[in-house]
């Protein structure tokens, strides 16, 4: 490559993966501050210059063809690498965390414990901008170029760099109006009498399973009024003593503490798997700013998380 066209080479390159990722030339052009027909032109130069089409588009939508597809795995590498030495350059110079960080958040957990606390991390980091997907999707952080995901749960893929930065437990609760009414279950089996509120999303449901402290096991298929794959409505209803629920403590963690709910069955653990976990690409050349996140996120849930008081 002549040394005169590198400049133009890159920001084509960006311009390109921008769009396709983006899929939209005005999607594209609002998360990277530039105007689309500049993006356009930039695309139209590299295809030219490369003599190949790389994006189908039409009226409505914008694809990779096939040759697209695999230059964009080669062009993330390099404006990644591009990044990095930016970053080491910054930080050679005494600058801080900077540029768009892209962030994948659990969709319920993100919106209650993450989200209200990227205001104090952006007064912090004033040169980092935040793009955050709140999802529950398991998102491809390398495919889809996302600089940190918060996880929850067990971890499956190993081309992630993971720290566990909380734990989380399963809990039982219900309302103190339900249980007057009610009754308090005393043991397992007492909760084939109860009205129980179902999440359809748990991997055993129906069954509730459960070890007391002595290593027994205990599994229960309930039942009740209430099944919902959204455990927010399930929480409501739960608060307004319509059943008895099994939950995350980081879902119930504040109608626990003000005692909207309490716990039953406390003697009884009830079966979970993973934790709270903070996933980056890779560890190695990691950009400045997604250190800072990671850092300062495992700082904000240590050492108890705050859905525990």
């Amino acid at each position: 490559m002549q040394q005169s066209h590198e400049p133009a080479a890159l920001a084509e390159m960006a311009a390109f993966a921008a769009i396709a990722e983006a899929r939209s030339f005005t999607r594209a052009a609002a998360r990277v501050g530039r105007d689309a027909t500049i993006l356009s032109r930039r695309l139209q130069s590299l295809e030219e210059r490369l003599g190949v089409r790389l994006l189908a588009r039409t009226t409505r939508s914008v694809s990779l063809t096939e040759a697209g597809a695999e230059f964009l795995v080669r062009v993330r590498a390099i404006l990644a690498s591009v990044d990095e030495a930016e970053a080491a350059a910054s930080a050679h110079a005494g600058g801080g965390p900077r540029g768009l960080l892209r962030l994948a958040l659990p969709g319920t957990f993100g919106r209650m414990w993450i989200g209200p606390l990227l205001p104090q991390f952006l007064a912090e980091f004033p040169d980092v901008r935040i793009e955050a997907e709140f999802s529950n999707r398991f998102a491809d952080l390398v495919a889809e170029n996302f600089d940190v995901a918060v996880r929850l749960g067990a971890l499956e893929d190993s081309r992630l760099v993971a720290r566990k930065v909380a734990t989380r437990r399963r809990l039982l609760c219900a309302a103190p109006s339900y249980l007057a009414r009610k009754g308090r279950p005393e043991t397992p089996q007492a909760l084939l009498g109860h009205s129980c509120l179902g999440f359809s999303g748990f991997q055993t449901f129906p069954a509730w399973e459960m070890t007391d402290r002595e290593g027994r096991r205990a599994r229960v298929e309930v039942s009740g009024p209430l099944v919902s794959d959204d455990a927010e409505v399930l929480v409501e209803a739960a608060v307004q003593g319509v059943g008895l629920m099994m939950s995350t403590d980081w879902l119930v963690g504040r109608e626990l503490a003000d005692g909207r709910l309490v716990p039953v069955l406390e003697e009884w653990t009830l079966a979970d798997e993973g934790a709270v976990y903070v996933v980056t690409p890779s560890a190695k050349g990691q950009a400045a700013k997604t250190r800072a996140f990671a850092d300062w996120i495992s700082k904000r849930f240590a050492p108890e998380p705050p859905w525990r008081g």
